[in-house]
C-alpha cells in the first residue's frame, strides 16, 4: 500500500537547493530518476519541473527508510524529508550539484512500472511510441523547460499587452465558417438539424468587430484551426498572440510588435535586439532571397544573370528568356570540396522535385572550372560570369532558368538546402525583419487567375486601389510579415472600413451579392454604423516557442500534438462515435468506394 502525505508539507522545489540553503530542513515531491544502490550508500535523483536533486541515505539513516529506498525504481512518486548538507562528490552539471539532502521522512507515494522508455533526454526510441506514451515523454525535462518556455511567453504577451492598454477579449470557439483560405473544421448542430459550425482559422472578422464595438484595443491567446497538411512547423490547431488596434497606421502596429519582441526576447533569453526591426519589401526579398520569409543570417544572394546569358549559345538559357523567363544564380563560397560530382547530381534531382527543369553549375575545385554547360560557351564568357559574381577557385555556382517566380522560388529552396550542407548558417543569431508592401494579389501560373494574397478585409495602399480592375498586378497591400531567421512568425495589415471597398473586394474574389450577404453582411452591415481606422496581427506563439527553445518540430512545443496525418497517437483522436450520436446529429457515415 502506498504511503501518504500526511504531515509532509512542501517548502521547496528541487531545483531551488544551492550551497545557502545547508543546514535548512526540507520537504520536496518528485518522481525517481537514476537510483544507486551501493550497498552501505544508496542515493536517489529526485526529479521535478524545476530540476533534480540528489537524496542520500547512508548507516545515519533509519532501517525502515534505507530499506525503502533500496526498493525505489525509476519514475516512483517520492516524498521526502531532510536536511541539507553539502555533497562530498559534487556533480558540477547541475545547479543542485553542491548539496543532498540527509533524508529523515521517506515516502513512496505511488509506484511506477517500468516504463517504455528512459525517462531522460538522450532516449533515442522512435517518436511514435514517445508521443503514444506521451505523459510520460513530457516528464523529460528537455519539455519541461520547452513547456515553461512557453509558459513565460504567454506571460510576457499578456504583460506587455495589458501595460499597453489592451483588453483581452474572448472570441467564440464556433463560429460560422467563412473562407479564410484553408478548410474549416466543422462541428455539426444537434439542435440545428443539418447545420455546421466552423472552429476558427482565426478570430479576425470578431476582432475587427471589437474595434467597431469601440474597445480600441484588443489582444487575445486566441486558439485557431486549419484543416491542411502537416509539417514540421504546422499542427492543425495552433495559438496565435492575437491583437488590433483602432486609431494607427501600419507603423504603429509594426512598432507595438516591435517593443513585445525587444521585452521577450530579453527576458526569456537574455539576447537584447534591437529596434526598429529591419525592414524589406517583398520583391527585394523574393529577388534576393527568392523567399518571402528570408534567412538573412547568412549571403548567398541570388543574382540575376540573364543579360550574360543573353548572350550565349546556351539553348536552355535562350528558350527560357524568349519566353519571359530568367536566369538566376548562387555562388557557394568554398563548395567546391564538398559538392563532388556525384553530391551535385542528387542537388539537381532535389531541385528537379521542388520544380525546377534542371540545374547548370560550375565548379571551381581545380585550376580550370569545371562548367555543365562549357561547351555552349564562347572563349571568354565563362570567365566573364565568373568575375561577374565574385566567384573563385573553390567556389561553385548553381544556376537555374526558368518563368521568373520559379526561378527564383527553386534558388530560394537550394540556397537554404545548400547553407544547411555546408553547415554556414550561424547559430545564435536572431534575425527579426519585416517584410512589407506585399502584393494584393498572386497569379497561379497555371491558370493566369489572379487569386487574393491574404484575407478579403486587407486594405490595398490608397495609390494601388486604382488598378484593381485594370491591373491586379500592381496592386499592393498595407500588409506586412514578420520573419525570424526564415520562419514567418506573423502577418499583419491595415483593415478595410469602407463598407463600399469591402463589397468591391468581395466581388474581385468572385463573390456574387447573395453570397457575400450570406457569409459576411453581418461585417458589412456593420461597417454602415461607422468604423474607426484599425489593423493588426497574429504572432504564431507555437513556432515563436519552438524557435526560441532551438527545436525543429512544433511538436517540442506542444504539449499534446498530432502527428502528420492529424491524428493524436496518445488517445487515439480523431475516433469513431456510436450510431446514437450519430442520429442525435442527422449524419449517416457511408463508406468510399475506391476503385481496384
Amino acid at each position: 500500500m502506498a504511503d501518504n502525505l500526511k504531515g509532509l508539507k512542501r517548502t521547496h522545489f528541487c531545483g531551488a537547493l544551492r550551497a545557502a540553503d545547508i543546514g535548512k530542513t526540507v520537504t520536496l515531491y518528485g518522481f525517481a530518476g537514476k537510483q544507486r544502490d551501493l550497498g552501505a550508500l544508496v542515493f536517489i535523483d529526485l526529479r521535478d519541473r524545476t530540476g533534480i536533486t540528489q537524496l542520500a541515505f547512508d548507516e545515519n539513516t533509519a532501517t525502515e527508510i534505507f530499506k525503502k529506498a533500496q526498493s525505489v525504481r525509476s519514475e516512483d512518486v517520492l516524498a521526502a524529508q531532510g536536511v541539507v548538507r553539502e555533497r562530498s562528490s559534487k556533480n558540477k552539471d547541475i545547479p543542485t550539484g553542491d548539496i543532498e539532502i540527509d533524508v529523515k521522512d521517506f515516502r513512496v507515494l505511488s509506484k511506477s512500472e517500468t516504463p517504455p522508455f528512459a525517462i531522460d533526454d538522450n532516449c533515442n526510441t522512435a517518436e511514435l511510441n514517445r508521443l503514444t506514451y506521451r505523459y510520460l515523454d513530457l516528464r523529460r525535462p528537455v519539455l519541461q523547460k520547452n513547456m515553461l518556455m512557453r509558459h513565460n511567453i504567454a506571460r510576457i504577451a499578456r504583460e506587455y499587452f495589458y501595460a499597453n492598454d489592451f483588453i483581452e477579449i474572448e472570441t467564440p470557439m464556433m463560429i460560422k465558417s467563412t473562407p479564410e483560405g484553408a478548410r474549416d473544421y466543422v462541428v455539426p448542430s444537434r439542435i440545428h438539424s443539418g447545420k455546421f459550425y466552423a472552429l476558427p482559422q482565426s478570430p479576425q472578422i470578431y476582432k475587427q468587430l471589437c474595434m467597431i464595438s469601440g474597445f480600441d484595443r484588443y489582444i487575445q491567446l486566441a486558439r485557431c484551426f486549419r484543416d491542411e497538411d502537416l509539417r514540421a512547423d504546422r499542427q492543425p490547431e495552433f495559438t496565435q498572440i492575437d491583437l488590433e488596434m483602432s486609431f494607427v497606421e501600419l507603423d504603429d502596429i509594426m512598432q507595438m510588435a516591435e517593443g513585445f519582441i525587444v521585452k521577450l526576447m530579453k527576458e526569456t533569453i537574455g539576447v537584447d535586439i534591437a529596434a526598429p526591426l529591419p525592414r524589406m519589401t517583398f520583391e527585394e526579398a523574393m529577388s534576393r532571397y527568392g523567399s518571402d520569409k528570408p534567412d538573412t543570417r547568412f549571403e548567398m544572394l541570388i543574382e540575376d544573370i540573364g543579360a550574360w546569358a543573353a548572350k550565349t549559345d546556351f539553348v536552355v538559357f535562350q528558350n527560357a528568356l524568349k519566353e519571359g523567363g530568367a536566369v538566376k544564380a548562387i555562388v557557394a563560397k568554398n563548395a567546391a570540396a564538398a559538392y563532388t560530382r556525384k553530391k551535385i547530381d542528387k542537388l539537381t534531382e532535389h531541385a528537379k522535385g521542388i520544380g525546377a527543369k534542371g540545374l547548370a553549375y560550375v565548379r571551381w575545385a581545380d585550376a580550370e572550372p569545371a562548367c555543365s554547360f562549357k561547351k555552349f560557351l564562347k572563349e571568354g564568357e565563362l570567365e566573364a560570369l565568373l568575375q561577374s559574381l565574385g566567384a573563385e577557385q573553390g567556389d561553385c555556382v548553381f544556376i537555374v532558368s526558368d518563368k521568373p517566380r520559379k526561378a527564383l522560388t527553386v534558388m530560394g529552396a537550394l540556397r537554404l538546402l545548400v547553407a544547411k550542407e555546408l553547415d554556414i548558417i550561424p547559430a545564435g543569431k536572431w534575425n527579426y525583419l519585416w517584410i512589407t508592401e506585399m502584393p494584393f494579389f498572386e497569379q497561379d501560373e497555371e491558370s493566369g487567375e489572379w487569386v487574393a494574397a491574404h484575407h478579403p478585409f486587407t486594405m490595398p495602399m490608397e495609390e494601388s486601389i486604382q488598378y484593381l480592375d485594370t491591373d491586379k498586378s500592381k496592386v499592393k497591400a498595407q500588409a506586412f510579415d514578420l520573419v525570424l531567421n526564415g520562419t514567418e512568425l506573423s502577418s499583419g495589415s491595415m483593415r478595410i472600413t469602407d463598407c463600399a471597398l469591402q463589397t468591391k473586394m468581395f466581388e474581385l474574389l468572385g463573390m456574387e451579392q447573395e453570397e457575400i450577404d450570406a457569409k459576411f453582411g453581418f461585417l458589412v452591415d456593420a461597417y454602415h454604423y461607422a468604423a474607426p481606422p484599425h489593423g493588426g496581427m497574429g504572432i504564431g506563439l507555437d513556432r515563436l516557442a519552438m524557435l526560441i527553445c532551438g527545436t525543429d518540430s512544433l511538436r517540442d512545443v506542444v504539449a499534446f500534438p498530432k502527428v502528420q496525418n492529424a491524428s493524436e497517437p496518445m488517445s487515439g483522436a480523431p475516433s469513431y462515435i456510436d450510431d446514437v450520436q450519430l442520429e442525435e446529429l442527422s449524419i449517416a457515415i457511408t463508406e468510399t468506394k475506391t476503385e481496384e
